[in-house]
Order: C-alpha cells, then sequence, then structure tokens
C-alpha cells in the first residue's frame, strides 16, 4: 500500500500544503514537513477535530414551502345584460415542517415555560418570606414600645409615691409580658398615684401639669403609632395587587386562563327575577301530583343547606357548555353541497348561505359549489379545510394509470391547422394540396365544420386541420389552436387583415404554437403584400423580410403558386419541433367533431395524437363510451386501425361527445362505464348550478321591472360544433327587452318529441343541415307548427334577429308640426278665451294634439276645439297668416303664449 505524506493529503483534498499543515497542528497532529507521513487514524482524527470546528451541515431540509396558483374563469352578467367572463386567480402557500423540528421546538417551549414558573414561584416564596419577616419585626416593634411604655407608667408612678418598686416592676413585667401577647392593657388597670395629704397647691398644680403633658405626649405617641400601622397596611395592599397584576399580565402573555371557580363559588342567582324562578319552581315540586314518587325521593331532590331548603332549581346538571368554539377539519371534495358542507362544519346552513351572500357567491341549500370556492367559505367560517379526490376523481386516476406507454417515442407527422378569416381561401388552398373539391360540398361557399385530413408528400405526411372562419365559430378556432403544432393564418392579399384573422392569431398566441403566414390570392391584380405585412407588423407578427421571427409565403391557391414552397416552410418548422410519439400501445387523443347519422349512430372524428386505434377497442371519449365497431379515414375509406397524427371517423359511442373532449383506449369496460356516469352527473350538476345562479344573480336586478319578452326556439344540428357556434351567437343577441329562450338543443334529426316539446312551449322549430323525420312532419301539418330549414348560419341568425325584433316595442317619436305665436286674447260667450294668433313656424292643424308654453315652459297640454280664419272653421293654417283659436277646457291663455302643434309618429324598432 502506497504511503501518503502531507503534500498528497493536501492535493486530494484541494487544500494548500500550508493550511493542511496549521490545521493539523491545531488538531494535535506531530506534522511539520510536507514530506511527512500521514496514517488512517491521523486522518480520522484530522477529520473529527475539523467536524468540531465547523459543524457538519444538515443534509436534509428542515421545511419546505410550497406556493400553488390556480386560475378559474367565471360567467357573469353585466350592467347591460350581456354574458362575459372574468379570470379568477387563487393563490395557496403552505409551509411544511419537519415532525422532529416541531418536537423539539415544543420541548424547548416547554423547558421554558418550566423555568418561567418555577421563576416565579420562587419570586413569590420569596416576597411571601420577606412579607412574614416584616410582618414579625413589625410585631416585636410594637410589642417593645409597648413595653417600654408600661415601664414609663411604672417609673412615673413610683416617682409618685402611689407603688413599691418590687411591686411597679412586677406591674411593668407583667405589662409587657400582655403587650407582647398582643392583648391589650384595660383601661384603669394601672392605678392612678393618689396625692399626698400634705401637698401644697402649688405642689398640686405643677403635679397636675405634668401629668397632663404626659397624657398629650402618649395620645400623640398613640396616634403617630396608629398612622404608621395604616401605612404600612396600605402599602402592602398596594404590594400585593401590583404582585397579581404582574403575575395575571405573565398569565396573560403565556396564553394560559385563570381557573375556573370551584362549584361552591359559583353564584347560584340574585335578584328578582331568580327569586321568581325559585318560588315557580319550588311550587312546581310541591303541587306536581301526576309524577310518580319513589320513597325518599323528596330528600333527593331537596337539600338542607345552612337550615335552608334549596330546591332542585339549584342542582347542577351534567352538560357543561364548551367554552371555545370547536374548530373541525372538514374534507372538501371537488364538488359538495351546501348541505353537506353544513353538516360537515356543524354550522346551519342558513348561515353558510348568509356567508356565502357575504363572499358574492348565490347558491341554495342543494346546490353544488366547486372545490376552490368550499375551501374558501370552510377558512371564513373559522375551521380547516382539507382538500380530498372524490370519487370521479379516484377513477379518473385509476383509469390514467391504465394506460401506460412503455415503448420509445418516434417521431410522427406534424399536424396543422389553417386559420384565418371567412372567404380569404382556407378550404381553396387545402382542396389544391389534397387535389380535391372540398368546397363545393359546403353550403354557401364557407367552411361551417372542422375538416380534418391528411396528405402524403415528397418530403412526407402532413395532417391538416380546417377551421370555419366565420365570427360564430370563436370556439371551434380555439379548440383548433390548442389541438395543433402548428397554425397557418391564410390573409388575402387584396383584403388584408380581418377581424377574424387578428382573433385567429390570438388564439394561436394563447396556445403557444408556431406562426406560419400564407398570404393567399398573389394571382389577382389587386393584391398588395406589402400591406399585409404593415397590417401584421402591428399586431406584433413581423416576417423574417424585416427581421422577424415569422415565415411569409405568398401562395395562390388558384394557380397552385407558392404551395410547394408553403408545405416546404411546414416541415422545417415540424423537425424544429421534433415531434415525437408512441406509435404502438393504446390510443388516446382529442375529439374533433362528433354528429348523429340516420343508420349508423352517432358518428365520432377522433385525431389520434399516441398509441394505436384499431377496430374492437373501447373508447371513452369525454361522458360517452362505447367499442369501436367501424372506423374510416377522412375519404370514407373503411380502415382497421390507424396511428399517430391520423384523423379517423369511428363508430360505436352510446352517444355524440361535445368537440374538444379527450379520448381514450380503455380495455376495461366497467371502468369506461364508471367514468362516463360519474362524467354525466357531473356535467347535469354543472348546468343546474349555472342555470340556478343565473336565476338568483338576476333575482334582485329584475325585481319590479318589466319581465323580458321570450323567443322560444327548439335547435337541432347536424354537429355538436356548430350547435356550440349557434348556441353562442344566439346567446349573444339577448337585450333586456327581449331574449333566446332555447327550449331545448341537440344533435341529430328533429323527431316527433321535439315537435311536441315545441308545441307545449309555444317554440319555433330550427333545423340546421337536419330534416325532420316523417312522423315529425306530418305532426306539424296536422298542428300547423312553424318547421324552418338552414344550411347557412348567418341566415338562421339573421332570421331569429328579425324575430326578435318583431317583439320590441315600437318608438314613438313626436315631430313639432307648427308654431304660433298669441298676439292679443278674446273674451266669447261660447269659446271662452280665444288668442289671436300668427303662424311662425310650420302649419297648425286643428286635429292634431297642441302645448301651450309660456316662456318656452309647457303650461298645458290637450286639443285644439276652434281654428278660424277670419269667420270661418278651417283645418289647418299656414306659416306666416294669422288665425284666431280656442284651447279645450284651457281659459288662460296670455298674450305672449306660444301654441305649439306636434304629431306623434310610431316607428318599428329593429335589433
Amino acid at each position: 500500500m502506497a504511503e501518503t505524506t502531507v503534500k498528497k493529503l493536501a492535493e486530494i483534498v484541494g487544500t494548500p500544503v500550508d493550511t493542511l499543515l496549521k490545521q493539523m497542528k491545531e488538531a494535535g497532529l506531530p506534522h511539520g514537513g510536507a514530506e511527512d507521513a500521514v496514517s488512517d487514524d491521523q486522518k480520522q482524527t484530522l477529520l473529527a477535530f475539523l467536524r468540531r470546528a465547523h459543524g457538519t451541515p444538515s443534509a436534509e431540509p428542515q421545511k419546505i414551502t410550497l406556493k400553488r396558483k390556480s386560475t378559474s374563469t367565471i360567467k357573469t352578467t353585466g350592467a347591460s345584460g350581456k354574458a362575459k367572463t372574468v379570470a379568477v386567480e387563487v393563490r395557496k402557500k403552505r409551509t411544511y415542517v419537519k415532525r422532529s423540528v416541531i418536537e423539539e421546538q415544543e420541548r424547548e417551549r416547554e423547558e421554558q415555560e418550566r423555568a418561567e414558573r418555577e421563576r416565579l414561584e420562587a419570586e413569590a416564596a420569596a416576597r411571601k418570606a420577606e412579607e412574614d419577616a416584616r410582618k414579625k419585626a413589625e410585631e416585636e416593634a410594637i410589642a417593645r414600645r409597648e413595653a417600654e411604655r408600661a415601664a414609663a407608667e411604672a417609673q412615673a408612678a413610683r416617682e409618685a409615691g402611689g407603688e413599691e418598686p418590687e411591686a411597679a416592676d412586677a406591674s411593668a413585667d407583667k405589662k409587657a409580658d400582655d403587650k407582647s401577647k398582643r392583648v391589650s392593657v384595660p383601661k384603669g388597670s394601672v392605678k392612678k398615684a393618689e396625692p399626698p395629704k400634705d401637698e401644697t397647691p402649688e405642689e398640686r398644680a405643677k403635679r397636675e401639669e405634668e401629668e397632663r403633658r404626659k397624657r398629650e405626649a402618649e395620645e400623640q405617641r398613640r396616634k403617630q403609632e396608629a398612622e404608621a400601622r395604616k401605612k404600612a397596611e396600605e402599602e402592602a395592599a398596594r404590594r400585593t395587587a401590583e404582585e397579581a397584576r404582574r403575575m395575571a399580565e405573565e398569565l396573560e402573555k403565556r396564553g394560559q386562563q385563570e381557573p375556573e371557580k370551584a362549584p361552591e363559588e359559583i353564584e347560584t342567582g340574585s335578584g328578582i327575577v331568580t327569586e321568581a324562578m325559585e318560588a315557580s319552581w319550588r311550587d312546581e315540586e310541591r303541587t306536581t301530583k301526576r309524577r310518580r314518587r319513589r320513597p325518599g325521593s323528596q330528600q333527593t331532590r331537596n337539600v338542607v343547606a345552612h337550615g335552608q331548603m334549596k330546591s332542585s332549581f339549584h342542582k347542577e346538571h351534567g352538560f357543561k357548555s364548551p367554552t371555545e368554539k370547536m374548530v373541525y377539519e372538514v374534507e372538501v371534495p371537488e364538488t359538495i353541497t351546501v348541505a353537506d358542507l353544513s353538516q360537515r362544519m356543524n354550522i346551519k346552513a342558513r348561515e353558510v348561505m348568509r356567508t356565502l351572500m357575504k363572499m358574492g357567491e348565490m347558491a341554495t341549500v342543494n346546490q353544488h359549489i366547486d372545490q376552490e370556492t368550499a375551501m374558501l367559505l370552510v377558512e371564513e367560517m373559522g375551521h380547516k379545510p382539507r382538500a380530498v379526490k372524490g370519487e370521479e376523481q379516484s377513477l379518473e386516476d385509476d383509469l390514467a394509470n391504465l394506460v401506460q406507454y412503455t415503448d420509445e417515442p418516434q417521431p410522427r407527422a406534424p399536424v396543422v391547422t389553417i386559420m384565418g378569416h371567412v372567404d380569404h381561401g382556407k378550404t381553396s388552398l387545402l382542396d389544391y394540396i389534397r387535389r380535391a373539391k372540398v368546397a363545393e360540398g359546403e353550403a354557401g361557399g364557407i367552411t361551417q365544420h372542422i375538416g380534418a385530413y391528411h396528405v402524403d408528400t415528397d418530403k412526407g405526411m402532413i395532417s391538416f386541420l380546417d377551421t370555419p372562419g366565420h365570427a360564430a365559430f370563436t370556439a371551434m378556432r380555439a379548440r383548433g389552436a390548442q389541438a395543433t403544432d402548428i397554425v397557418v393564418i391564410v390573409v388575402a392579399a387584396d383584403d388584408g387583415v380581418m377581424p377574424q384573422t387578428e382573433e385567429a392569431i390570438n388564439h394561436a398566441k394563447a396556445a403557444g404554437v408556431p406562426l406560419i403566414i400564407a398570404v393567399n390570392k398573389m394571382d389577382k391584380e389587386s393584391a398588395d403584400p406589402d400591406r399585409v405585412k404593415n397590417d401584421l407588423s402591428q399586431l406584433g407578427i413581423i416576417s423574417e423580410e424585416w427581421g422577424g421571427d415569422y415565415q411569409f409565403q405568398y401562395v395562390s391557391a388558384h394557380t397552385g403558386l407558392g404551395v410547394d414552397d408553403l408545405l416546404d416552410a411546414i416541415l422545417l418548422q415540424a423537425e424544429l419541433l421534433e415531434l415525437k410519439a408512441v406509435p404502438v400501445g393504446p390510443a388516446r387523443g382529442v375529439v374533433i367533431e362528433s354528429r348523429i347519422e340516420k343508420g349508423r349512430g352517432p358518428v365520432t372524428s377522433v385525431l389520434i395524437q399516441e398509441g394505436r386505434l384499431k377496430v374492437g377497442d373501447m373508447v371513452l371519449a369525454g361522458a360517452h363510451f362505447g367499442r369501436n365497431r367501424a372506423m374510416a379515414d377522412e375519404n370514407g375509406k373503411p380502415i382497421t386501425e390507424a396511428g399517430p397524427s391520423i384523423p379517423v371517423e369511428i363508430l360505436g359511442l352510446d352517444g355524440a361527445p361535445e368537440s374538444g373532449e379527450q379520448f381514450l383506449v380503455v380495455a376495461d369496460e366497467k371502468k369506461a362505464r364508471e367514468v362516463a356516469e360519474f362524467r354525466q352527473i357531473r356535467d347535469r350538476d354543472l348546468k343546474l348550478k349555472r342555470a340556478q345562479a343565473s336565476k338568483l344573480e338576476n333575482l334582485f336586478e329584475t325585481m319590479g321591472e318589466k319581465e323580458a319578452k321570450q323567443v322560444n326556439i327548439v335547435l337541432k344540428t347536424d354537429v355538436r360544433g356548430s350547435l356550440e357556434a349557434l348556441l353562442g351567437a344566439l346567446s349573444d343577441m339577448n337585450t333586456d327587452e327581449v331574449k333566446v329562450n332555447i327550449v331545448t338543443a341537440g344533435v341529430g334529426a328533429i323527431n316527433e318529441s321535439d315537435v311536441n316539446l315545441a308545441m307545449t312551449s309555444e317554440a319555433v322549430l330550427l333545423g340546421f343541415n337536419v330534416r325532420a323525420d316523417s312522423a315529425a312532419k306530418k305532426l306539424c301539418e296536422r298542428e300547423g307548427m312553424d318547421l324552418r330549414y338552414y344550411s347557412i348560419i348567418y341566415e338562421l341568425i339573421d332570421d331569429v334577429k328579425k324575430a326578435m325584433s318583431g317583439l320590441l316595442d315600437p318608438e314613438h317619436r313626436e315631430e313639432i308640426v307648427g308654431v304660433a305665436e298669441v298676439r292679443d286674447v278674446f273674451r266669447s260667450s261660447k269659446f271662452g278665451a280665444v288668442a289671436g294668433c300668427m303662424v311662425v313656424e310650420g302649419t297648425l292643424r286643428r286635429n292634431l294634439p297642441i302645448r301651450v308654453l309660456r316662456d318656452d315652459v309647457v303650461v298645458f297640454e290637450g286639443q285644439l276645439e276652434s281654428l278660424r280664419r277670419f269667420k270661418e272653421d278651417v283645418p289647418e293654417v299656414r306659416n306666416g297668416m294669422e288665425c284666431g283659436l280656442a284651447v279645450k277646457s284651457y281659459n288662460d291663455v296670455k298674450e305672449g303664449d306660444k301654441i305649439e302643434v306636434f304629431e306623434v309618429r310610431v316607428v318599428e324598432r329593429s335589433l
């Protein structure tokens, strides 16, 4: 084994030789040079010394702080009546301390409290000993003064010759002994010295003066002693009160409470009310005969205390109300009703509802609230919330644990979403790429569904999602941006940036997806690509030509100009993203669209993101599940399996899932059924909650107001995406005076139950890209129901808007026809006051209402009783002509007044 020297050890530990020698010297090792040998024991000695000198760092953290921030949105109604979305951010911070640290802190705190308590007890004992010593010294001083006073009195008596010296000394000793025992000497116990019989008057006067001075001196001394004793007692009382106050402050600082009173110290009550209650109780005990008493029960009921009978009113019961509020740890699931939450907190439901209203949340007893609101409510009520996973979340976790991917991810094709304004050539560009005429199949030449396609190019496969550009399809564009890898924004070179173009860019930025700008219609003479660049630069989209980060490709869907360059740009961006997915295993992805077809049932378009989907797999999509009975590609060709980035259509689900829902292949059918049922219950509860919340929120706003008119609609569409877009567009049309009431909305053909529901609710049947079956048609014809079909979304929206406009109250507008100025007033026996006027503006007409204005203030409004020119009645008088008129039921017309003639016109309103 090679020998280790000081120099080698310094090189190993990375320390200078001089520093290491200094440390070894401090450790007591006999090393003085760089070539001295170092043994293993000496290394351990040096290591132990360094640990003692520098301390061993803790390897484990003593405290961990976790921060959580969650953002959610709530929908509320603004002052204008329109629904708006408000973002709510909840921030939480929790600190977890190691249990051993807490226990150590608890032990240290207990040691400190015990030491403080012992110190206070020692101080109290010392003060008590000092007080006892002081009292004993005062008693001894008082006894000594009493003995001295008795001795002085005995000496005075001896000098007067009234007693023998021995008797006087005995009397003095006896008095001193009595005073030491704190027994006062009775008055007259010392015999007054009798004057000698042969004393002269001068001697007697002198003796009496001497006795008077002695008595005054004794009286003065007694007063001084009394004052000193009183001061000592006051000082002792003050010290005791100060000590009690100081100890109370110490106890209050340490969080302790005063000891409870003993049962015998508790007052049983006093005053008139308590006495009356005691008397009533005793009378009841004496007069009640229906109660069966056992022998000796009266003695057990009443007890004798201090010679008086004490009734059972004073008997103590076994229950004692808690002195402090009980704090519970409340388990809060993801959703919980107000009633269940109040039971867990042991609080009445109305108190919980009142607190919710203070927090700005309106909820009934049986209404569900979310977990975040419930946890805030529990904290507000003074309890400790604890978030727990509900049964549904547990099922979701179990479901996620069942799907495991063990293979390595492989490169996959990119998913590209085509977005932009309506009629900018998105679908036409995709048609040129696919060499198909998809746009010809769309009603009105616009895309109203999300289309999914994949194409094979020379450089690889690309999957495309085509989104609608109409303003009503905002949600579709948002979903397209979230389910894609690359977004291509199509902008017409002759039209520039439009509102939906800006909206599509915002959706792509919010989803964090890279953008590629395709400037279309470059074959037109009016194309202006520089204008497009300028407009997009104002939105933060700067091209690479101008030093930005975004690719601009100039294409023409009509001639095919630049299409190959666009595909190369897409593939280049995909290579930079390094897209990968597991090609084998259970498939999962996103629902693009769903519909219900006659004879086939629910048809769901899905985009596979990972794994491989096969015919026969159990598929769970949102709140629906089923076995994949058949599968086809975007052209309708049957296939048996599909991998990542491939859009397909599947059959076999028990319903049409919502667009944007995640789908997953599950091996256990029972587990899929349970999760689907729980999701259905959750969705139903959420819809009920929103409906109740909207009613409660608008309760006080609509109280006392005129109820808004409604247009009842039963809506059926072909696919879920169109249904969502129509519901959003119709809800945005609501006003304070007229609203759209969707009685029911669904996907699929119009059936007989829809017609019956429309008849019951007096609603209009609207079908978007669907038709009514034969039974529904016959019922509509027999009952005269209004049934309308639509293929273009804006036509349906325009017709509903016209129906809502027809329910608006017409507007009444006043137009001034003519004004006449009163020049003179005449009296007539037939009409009363007749005004001679000059028409200064417009034309006066006899059959129109009028107003009388005095100093431009309306003083009367009514009708003309007579309108004459000279002696003839005329229907009207033009501007600049004189006339005479009489106002019906008004005789206070004065010179200088103005007569204003007006008419009211009814104007139809529209939205």
